[in-house]
């Protein structure tokens, strides 16, 4: 039987129709990355010129709904100390980027912001800092003229301040999905090395579209990267249940063994049975996964088809079992979100089904998110935040003391949120991909 939090319809609907009516920015009538099916490329999204940063940048506060009574068999109000989220705001950071889909820190001590734009560039940004320097250029290997392809993710080695090595998730000039390694310059820790590129892997995409382009280092210290099912809509080469191809999937590799990876021995499909560098399949779009810092619990936003959003989640100690041979799977395209869209699944087939949803009512691409693990915003504490891209909305979600998931509505009008990260002291941001880069804090 699936189980699943579906989130209370009757308390939305409340906390939208109190909340004050903001007209909704330009970006939400982009195209939805959450398409019906087509086998039509994806619309090209044209940059605009970099406009300068503002001089004086006044805090943008989104609105969030103000507490309403709860109905029976809906999430209730943060039980973290949370009541009304109104006390706090997403404040803009005074650098404008070209459509940032990432937000990276190094965790080497450095206090500095990397932020991923889709066209081909990384550029770093410093405590404090007014004006964001090129970290390292791609726009010449990379193609971005899909709505959803671009340089897609970056994950920093864990050991980055000895080894320099950082990793990324980009589509090539022909649509392909490539994962490489660069290295940090030895002479400018604000420069990387265009010629350092390590491929790792390439994987052949048969759309334009569902590319994923998550990656993170895992408390076991393996590289996670995640990838879309190849795209159209409604996977119709059935590539997320499919043991035979890398698309649909959570891959799991060691990059600090083999050349250029070995695969972990855990991985379910190790000896046989499958593409080795499988961990995790069923799955649509995933669109940022992240690690919670103290748990080492999995977090991950997948895009839906045409209904439904939804967030997955494993435990560290879920994460530990599986390391047995089973590979976790998340459903995709037996299931959108915990309702049936196509074919059975078998009996014996054991999914994995999310913990929380929301129907195209409320939106169409979700963007997940990160657990609050900061000093400014205690109240915040283990609180997961995620988004949707095209309605700006932006939900927590955490565990009560008895272990149920809550959730609650929290702001509006965020913009057409393209990514979530955190700085080095677990700081929470959110990235509008028109150009800004906002913080979470108290008014």
């Amino acid at each position: 039987m699936r189980y699943l939090l579906i989130l209370g319809i009757l308390l939305l609907a409340a906390c939208r129709a109190a909340s004050p009516s903001v007209e909704p920015p330009p970006s939400a009538l982009l195209p939805s990355p959450s398409e019906t099916s087509t086998n039509e490329p994806a619309p090209t999204l044209t940059a605009s010129p970099e406009p300068p940063p503002p001089a004086v940048t006044p805090a943008v506060e989104f609105t969030s709904p103000p507490a309403t009574p709860t109905p029976e068999n809906t999430p209730s109000p943060f039980s973290a100390g949370i009541s009304d989220a109104s006390a706090y705001a997403w404040r803009p950071l005074p650098v404008r980027f070209d459509r940032p889909v990432g937000i990276q820190n190094a965790d080497d001590g450095s206090g500095r912001l990397f932020i991923v734009e889709q066209p081909g560039r990384i550029r770093v940004l410093p405590p404090g800092g007014l004006l964001a320097e090129t970290f390292l250029d791609l726009t010449e290997r990379v193609g971005s003229q899909g709505f959803e392809q671009g340089l897609l993710g970056l994950a920093f080695h864990p050991n980055y301040a000895e080894t320099g090595f950082f990793y990324v998730n980009y589509t090539d000039l022909q649509g392909n999905t490539v994962i490489s390694r660069f290295q940090v310059s030895e002479a400018d820790a604000n420069r990387a090395l265009p010629d350092s590129e390590t491929v790792l892997l390439r994987v052949q995409q048969p759309y334009s579209n569902h590319n994923g382009g998550a990656l993170a280092f895992g408390p076991d210290g393996y590289l996670y990267l995640g990838l879309g099912d190849g795209g159209s809509g409604g996977d119709p080469q059935n590539n997320a249940q499919s043991t035979e191809t890398l698309l649909g999937k959570i891959l799991r590799l060691d990059v600090d063994h083999g050349d250029p990876y070995s695969i972990p021995a855990s991985n379910p499909f190790f000896a046989s049975g499958g593409r080795a560098e499988i961990w995790a399949m069923g799955l649509r779009n995933p669109w940022r996964f992240s690690f919670d810092r103290p748990t080492g619990d999995l977090y991950i936003g997948d895009v839906g088809q045409n209904q439904w959003e939804e967030i997955d989640y494993l435990s560290a100690e879920q994460i530990l079992e599986g390391e047995t041979g089973r590979a976790f799977n998340f459903g995709w395209r037996f299931y959108e979100g915990d309702h049936p869209f196509s074919g059975t699944a078998p009996q014996d087939l054991v999914l994995i089904t999310p913990v929380a949803e929301y129907s195209h009512q409320f939106g169409c691409s979700v963007t997940g998110g990160v657990v609050y693990r900061g000093a400014e915003l205690p109240a915040w504490q283990g609180i997961y935040l995620y988004g949707d891209f095209c309605t700006g909305l932006v939900w927590g979600l955490w565990r009560n003391p008895q272990g149920g998931w809550e959730n609650q509505l929290l702001f509006e009008n965020a913009g057409s949120i393209s990514t979530f990260g955190e700085d080095e002291r677990g700081e929470i941001y959110l990235a509008d991909h028109n150009g800004l880069i906002f913080q979470l804090a108290g008014k």
